[in-house]
């Protein structure tokens, strides 16, 4: 006989749904990397930005290292090595702009809330790289979980400085990393792959990152901005920090694991709103933890940007036509 097949709609929640555990982990690894290179005097750790950004990721490559032998070390071989190492340098470039953000003092819920601009990068690359078609529905939940993040940061009542590119920036270079992502998982690269080619080719991006930083600095010390390279750029803190730093490891392999995942169940230009969550998440979680409070305008740009995954999943979830499967 035959019988409706929900395989489609899975694909789809499943999608949503490790979207959304992986903007948890995002928002947990927000809040450590605006602690860790705080300065001790206002209650920070006093890392570099790039110093810490390299240990974030050398930690995450560390503790892969058991779930690549589990897996298998034939996960690793690719017939895309040079997208891979792209999509690496790229993602490293993105985490160095983004914390250098946070090193300059800019709070969480409005670093956070500018990366909103990223499923417009993510739309415009998706469709003219990747053939993905932007159906009406899809830009304007986009568009309106841009509104909500600009509604929550604030923009427009407050002069704006150049800090306020650094998160642009950032989510411009990650739009670009989702958009590899994606076009990696179309030519078969499995979620394994994916997350453990990330975390093996973006230690030595980091690395060369920081080196370069730290001899441009050494080189010529007023050019660099305060904050970027300081000191030793291997210096580890001490006591509480070291073990934050080490959970900012672990959630940022959980983090990177997930959205591959994400991105091989359903459409990039489908699950950006549900990205969208980690805004308010982020801004929930830097309130409790660092008592960075938003502004009045963070409860309804919040509420655009859920209202915006809601939006998206609905319209989407009914129009996937069901097929028929034979039993």
């Amino acid at each position: 006989m035959s019988q409706v097949s929900s395989t489609t709609k899975s694909a789809a929640a499943s999608g949503a749904t490790f979207m959304l555990v992986a903007a948890f982990a995002f928002a947990g690894s927000n809040v450590l990397q605006s602690v860790l290179p705080t300065p001790v005097e206002y209650g920070g750790f006093g890392m570099a930005s790039t110093g810490m950004v390299f240990w974030q990721y050398l930690i995450a490559g560390v503790l892969s290292l058991p779930l690549i032998f589990r897996i298998g070390i034939d996960k690793l071989r690719t017939s895309h090595p040079l997208t891979h190492e792209i999509r690496a340098f790229v993602s490293a470039l993105g985490a160095h702009v983004f914390v250098y953000g946070f090193a300059s003092g800019v709070p969480i819920w409005q670093m956070v809330t500018l990366l909103a601009a990223g499923p417009l990068f993510i739309i415009l690359g998706s469709t003219v790289f990747l053939g993905e078609r932007a159906s009406a529905a899809r830009l304007v939940a986009a568009l309106v979980g841009f509104t909500g993040a600009i509604i929550v940061s604030g923009i427009g009542s407050e002069s704006l400085g150049w800090h306020t590119l650094i998160p642009i920036v950032a989510a411009a270079l990650w739009a670009t990393t989702d958009v590899l992502t994606k076009y990696l998982t179309l030519k078969g690269e499995s979620p394994e792959t994916l997350t453990i080619s990330l975390l093996v080719l973006i230690t030595p991006n980091h690395l060369l990152i920081l080196l370069a930083v730290n001899a441009l600095g050494w080189l010529a010390p007023t050019v660099l901005p305060a904050g970027l390279a300081t000191g030793f750029p291997f210096a580890l803190p001490s006591g509480d920090g070291l073990w934050l730093l080490l959970l900012l490891g672990v959630l940022t392999g959980v983090a990177q694991y997930l959205m591959a995942f994400a991105y091989r169940a359903a459409d990039a230009t489908y699950l950006q709103p549900f990205a969208d969550l980690k805004v308010p998440l982020s801004a929930l979680v830097g309130w409790i933890a660092l008592g960075q409070v938003p502004s009045v305008w963070f409860w309804p740009g919040a509420a655009l940007i859920v209202a915006a995954s809601v939006f998206i999943y609905w319209v989407e979830s009914r129009n996937r036509t069901p097929t028929l499967a034979t039993a």
